[in-house]
């Protein structure tokens, strides 16, 4: 007998842990807060967790965040379709695209490009899928916080216990994602 283990996805799916509801790992848990939306909660919680002297670095692995910039950030999915997926966020909490200020959405649009660089020499896919996904009739899980999904893809990746089961297989573990990710994006910044 096979077994999958995804013990990532149990919080999300019993919703047994009101902090990681939240976006709030156990690392960063010691933040009082809760601004109500899971991407401004993470880079609150990983700046709280800085300020009070917590490692920027290890504060940003706990929260998933592989690359700030100046008005955008790059986070990993918690819940990846695929090893790889990452989102680029506005640190500003908007719902529209056409809400963001131009230097924001140019921005964005220079970290997809970079994202697209990192994937393809990290993780050698033969495709993409980027995407935003504007309110919740659109498929957006998180429907008040804008962010654009860059993942990488493959001929073959889906299998009968994705289209069926509804379930995906993960190859890599999150720590691991973010552990290629990290220094890739910090490489291609510096290019």
């Amino acid at each position: 007998m096979d077994f999958l283990w995804t013990p990532w996805r149990y919080a999300y799916v019993t919703e047994a842990d009101r902090k990681k509801r939240q976006g709030i790992p156990e690392e960063l848990s010691a933040w009082p807060g809760d601004t109500g939306c899971v991407f401004c909660n993470i880079v609150a919680a990983a700046n709280y967790a800085v300020e009070h002297g917590m490692d920027s670095q290890a504060a940003d692995r706990a929260a998933g965040i592989v690359l700030r910039a100046g008005r955008n950030y790059i986070c990993l999915n918690r819940f990846p379709y695929t090893s790889g997926h990452v989102m680029v966020v506005p640190y500003k909490h908007q719902s529209s695209l056409a809400a963001l200020d131009r230097p924001t959405a140019h921005e964005m649009t220079d970290l997809a490009q970079r994202a697209e660089q990192v994937l393809a020499r990290v993780y050698k896919p033969e495709g993409f899928n980027f995407g935003l996904n504007l309110g919740r009739a659109a498929g957006a899980g998180v429907a008040g916080h804008l962010h654009l999904h860059a993942l990488p893809r493959w001929s073959g990746d889906t299998n009968f216990l994705t289209v069926i089961g509804e379930t995906r297989i993960l190859p890599e573990d999150l720590d691991v994602t973010w552990e290629r990710l990290r220094p890739a994006f910090a490489n291609a910044a510096a290019e």
